[in-house]
């Protein structure tokens, strides 16, 4: 199948994926958290195929591997405020374990996809 757009890429539906289950998950937090932490966290899962779609849409290849080192470091950031939420309470284990294996998963998509345009 050839890649027409940052849609037809694994890593970039994996990165939607990720934005789904972090805003169900967010869903949970106490009110209070909603414009702190619920919304860092949004704000860094979005990043994440965001920078995917931007850096394929670029036209050097330099670009496009720029653009997916960021979307690993927000991918970092979600880790991070995840790892958080759980320390706070916010979230049971469970879910926050599926999220981090998705997470996993995807971090290897993007170094090997990295990799490879390297």
């Amino acid at each position: 199948m050839a890649v027409r757009s940052s849609r037809d890429l694994r890593v970039w539906k994996a990165g939607m994926d990720v934005v789904e289950m972090v805003y169900e998950l967010t869903r949970s937090y106490p009110a209070e958290e909603k414009f702190g932490l619920a919304s860092q966290l949004q704000r860094a899962a979005v990043s994440i195929p965001s920078n995917i779609a931007e850096g394929h849409a670029r036209e050097h290849r330099g670009e496009h591997i720029h653009h997916l080192s960021f979307a690993q470091a927000s991918l970092a950031e979600v880790e991070t405020q995840v790892e958080i939420a759980v320390r706070l309470n916010y979230v049971s284990s469970e879910p926050a374990l599926i999220l981090r294996d998705t997470l996993d998963s995807l971090g290897k998509q993007l170094r090997a996809l990295r990799k490879a345009l390297s």
